[in-house]
């Protein structure tokens, strides 16, 4: 997210209307602080691609790739010594209308920290053009932890043979996306390997799949193939996504040539392969169970064509990723976890006296409170993707503001009534404007009235000299 500046509001406003019991709120926030200083979140990772063959007749169109689920998180280390020898279960299905529907292929499974659905499909009787992936996940003794759901998907009959728009954002893979990249030898569904990374090198895997990014070269049509997220091969996520940049320009392919000429946007589940910048003819390319360089040969027939092995051509995918986080360290949970909230965007609004912040996003309910740091704000709930709250006056975070001359960056997050924290990415800042220092030079000395004078200060920053920033 990009950094949103605001307009001079004050931080100061008249008492909280509806805070929770003083005592209870004591003790909730000695909670928060110690959370803040040592997290232990727990973290429902999905990665699923954006868009789904549909099967027809006997013949059974796997999810390419399957969906995966990571466990990561700190939280769940400590969760397993509380609850030893109990594994976390997960029952993958498929959301329909208001019901839902038994799910095509549908088994539950145990995982530790990863696992993935490889026999998941839509059969032909299906007639929505999307549909959204539910997650439930269980404790071995039949406890829900919760239910979280995909990013739309959407449905296709078959790859798109025709010349696609760059409007047509469904279908095109656009710079910027992330991306899957599977080899099928002999269409078998069998032999699928999918593109990933495990050390630093490029490596095929049976089962587990890395997300790449794309960016554009300096040609529209010349991409560059680079940080991938990528988890190890063992199941267990990786504690930090590797970064490998390795330029490649795509090159869409038929009939197992490489067009070196053809200029066109890349369409969802295309054949396309990547060749090293600067190499000719060299190609990335499977080889067993190994990623290596391949040696195209020149087309005798056209000089813009060049001849590739199976192992050469690559599919193409778009995929999506989202991310639940959670920390259950504060809650004795009766409840399951979800819905999880998830912050897309900050507002900020207001001015005078109360300056007003607008959560937007997901999942938002009633029993939720946002927290500035271990500060919580009178909050109210809007609707499941608004929640509104008063910005809390800078002296909350300690009694040494008014000696303030740096930004002071604050994590947002929001609380479930029970003390469940949802973390955020979002941060909120409070930044002095270095118009005012100039100003401080005239206290050399403090008088008795210092209290008094230092009381119009804080009047004065917060009438005209302090900006208010957040950013994700």
């Amino acid at each position: 997210m990009g950094t949103y500046i605001v307009s001079p509001f004050l931080w100061c406003y008249s008492g909280l209307s509806f805070r929770s019991n003083p005592d209870q709120t004591d003790r909730l926030r000695d909670g928060v602080r110690k959370y803040l200083q040592l997290p232990a979140d727990q973290t429902v990772l999905i990665l699923h691609a954006k868009v789904a063959q549909k099967s027809y007749g006997s013949e059974k169109r796997f999810f390419c790739p399957p969906p995966c689920v990571y466990l990561t998180g700190p939280g769940w280390k400590l969760k397993q010594e509380q609850i030893k020898g109990k594994r976390y279960l997960y029952v993958p299905s498929l959301e329909y209308l208001q019901a839902q529907s038994p799910p095509c292929g549908n088994s539950p499974c145990y995982l530790q920290e990863f696992s993935c659905a490889k026999a998941l499909y839509i059969s032909d009787t299906e007639k929505r053009k999307h549909f959204r992936l539910v997650l439930k996940l269980f404790f071995s003794n039949g406890q829900e932890i919760g239910t979280f759901h995909s990013k739309l998907i959407k449905v296709i009959s078959k790859p798109s043979q025709k010349k696609q728009s760059l409007k047509n954002t469904d279908l095109c893979i656009s710079a910027g996306s992330k991306v899957s990249l599977f080899n099928r030898l002999r269409s078998q569904t069998v032999s699928t390997r999918y593109l990933s990374v495990e050390d630093g090198t490029f490596i095929a895997s049976a089962r587990q799949w890395a997300a790449f990014t794309l960016h554009l070269g300096e040609d529209l049509y010349q991409g560059v193939l680079g940080q991938l997220t990528v988890r190890s091969s063992c199941g267990a996520a990786a504690s930090h996504p590797t970064r490998v940049s390795l330029p490649q320009i795509i090159r869409k392919v038929s009939k197992q040539y490489a067009m070196l000429d053809v200029e066109e946007p890349i369409s969802q589940l295309h054949k396309c392969a990547f060749q090293f910048q600067g190499s000719n003819g060299m190609y990335l390319c499977l080889s067993t169970e190994k990623v290596i360089q391949f040696q195209a040969s020149p087309c005798p027939k056209e000089a813009n064509r060049e001849l590739l092995n199976d192992g050469s051509c690559w599919t193409i995918i778009g995929t999506e990723t989202v991310e639940y986080t959670f920390s259950d360290s504060l809650a004795c949970l009766q409840d399951p976890v979800s819905p999880v909230p998830l912050i897309s965007m900050l507002e900020l609004t207001g001015g005078g006296d109360v300056a007003m912040l607008e959560v937007q996003g997901e999942y938002f309910h009633a029993n939720l409170k946002v927290w500035f740091g271990d500060v919580e704000a009178e909050t109210m709930y809007r609707n499941s993707k608004s929640l509104v709250c008063v910005v809390p006056d800078i002296s909350a975070f300690g009694s040494d503001w008014r000696w303030l001359r740096y930004p002071i960056t604050i994590p947002l997050s929001l609380i479930r009534s029970d003390g469940l924290i949802y973390s955020s990415s979002f941060t909120f800042t409070y930044t002095p404007e270095q118009s005012f220092l100039p100003t401080l030079q005239v206290l050399p000395e403090l008088t008795q009235d210092s209290d008094a004078l230092l009381n119009s200060i804080h009047q004065e920053f917060t009438r005209t000299n302090f900006h208010l920033f957040m950013q994700s």
